[in-house]
């Protein structure tokens, strides 16, 4: 089985709710089939988190915006390698589930599942018997992370099935642009309206999630109030040391910057500093430039203990999206004084590939700063497998392809 097989296998490992027909991992059932009913909603389905029992909306939603861009840029590798349809099945499991999850304009369930009870019981979901409490933003509890990371998972989605499924395309436009408008009109952090998030996906801010929802609105819409959104906010982040589920600036920065070298908007302003902050992150990776990411002395990108590959995969992912943005505009990158070529990137891209009943095909997890990996189920911080991780990998091989 090819890395790309294995790769989006792991998202039906993490499926959650009934299981459709052409399930292929036959050792998983179906489970959690009354999510939601605490709250008289149907929140069943979407994805397991990790290597737990919970559904988290702030990292899934930033696994199907990574998903749906990695299958929007590189749609014909994946279709080349048989693994377009499967592509679309793990995108439209986490985008259903996203459309329940926002029941009201103004109202969006983003967690179920309790943290303390559900982490202290390892148990499969099938046999799940811990408390399913659902939980939710609202006016009154706002969530401008949580809200606007939704809308920009169904701003890109909704543009890559519009060659699939135009009315479910705009379905998903259609949520986030509500979405959005709520994320904007009632601004707040979604850990401080749903206190339990704070042990386990604490947000940092909100306006990354704000400028990357509005660049994926304006992608699907060419709508000029989400430029002039992007504008007004003034943030564009700085140079940043990773992208993540809590760090959206660096794909803001690039969408931006795939703007500025289509001429979409002028080389100057707020748009010239979003570029030149992307440009700054890839060139880090690059080790071409006096600012340089740590790297392993194997050569694997070094950014933080806890599953450093999460972050090994979204800087990967970028490298590998802005060398086909650089190749489409006949460009190539300066850092400090060292031209560096789309092939460059995809040669670094390349550098950085890498007796149990339940076997997660796919599952990625981290080799320590020495390069060590020790196989041991408790060992959290290296051996659990997220989505998050997953997600960009899925472009990253089909660059690769």
């Amino acid at each position: 089985m090819g890395q790309h097989s294995q790769n989006v296998l792991f998202f039906e490992g993490q499926r959650s709710g009934k299981l459709p027909p052409n399930q292929r991992l036959n050792w998983r059932g179906d489970s959690a089939l009354n999510d939601g009913q605490d709250a008289g909603v149907d929140l069943v389905g979407g994805y397991y988190d990790a290597g737990d029992n919970l559904k988290l909306g702030f990292p899934m939603a930033f696994t199907i915006t990574m998903l749906s861009w990695s299958a929007i840029e590189f749609r014909e590798k994946l279709a080349s390698k048989n693994e377009l349809q499967n592509a679309i099945y793990a995108i439209k499991w986490g985008t259903d589930y996203l459309i329940k999850a926002h029941t009201e304009a103004n109202t969006l369930y983003g967690e179920v599942g309790d943290p303390n009870s559900d982490h202290s019981c390892w148990q499969r979901p099938e046999d799940m018997s811990t408390p399913r409490n659902s939980y939710r933003i609202n006016q009154q509890n706002p969530g401008s992370d949580l809200a606007a990371e939704t809308a920009a998972a169904l701003a890109s989605a909704s543009i890559f099935f519009r060659q699939i499924n135009s009315t479910y395309a705009s379905t998903l436009l259609n949520h986030a642009i509500q979405l959005f408008e709520f994320a904007s009109n009632y601004q707040g952090l979604y850990s401080n309206s749903i206190p339990v998030a704070q042990k386990i996906y604490s947000s940092s801010g909100y306006k990354d999630e704000l400028a990357w929802a509005a660049a994926w609105l304006h992608r699907a819409t060419r709508t000029q109030s989400y430029l002039d959104y992007i504008q007004q906010l003034g943030d564009t982040g700085g140079a940043r040391a990773q992208f993540s589920w809590d760090d959206k600036y660096l794909g803001a920065q690039i969408l931006a910057s795939k703007l500025v070298l289509e001429g979409t908007v002028p080389s100057s302003g707020i748009w010239v500093q979003y570029k030149a902050e992307a440009e700054q992150f890839i060139c880090s990776c690059t080790q071409k430039s006096s600012r340089k990411f740590d790297k392993t002395s194997g050569g694997l990108l070094w950014f933080l203990p806890w599953n450093n590959m999460q972050y090994v995969t979204t800087a990967t992912f970028a490298m590998s999206v802005y060398s086909k943005y650089l190749s489409a505009n006949n460009e190539s990158l300066n850092c400090d004084g060292t031209t560096v070529t789309p092939l460059d990137l995809n040669s670094l891209v390349g550098d950085q590939d890498v007796p149990n009943p339940n076997v997660l095909e796919g599952a990625v997890v981290s080799p320590d700063r020495n390069d060590n990996y020790v196989d041991r189920r408790d060992d959290f911080q290296l051996a659990e497998p997220t989505t998050v991780t997953n997600a960009p990998l899925l472009g990253v091989l089909a660059f690769l392809a």
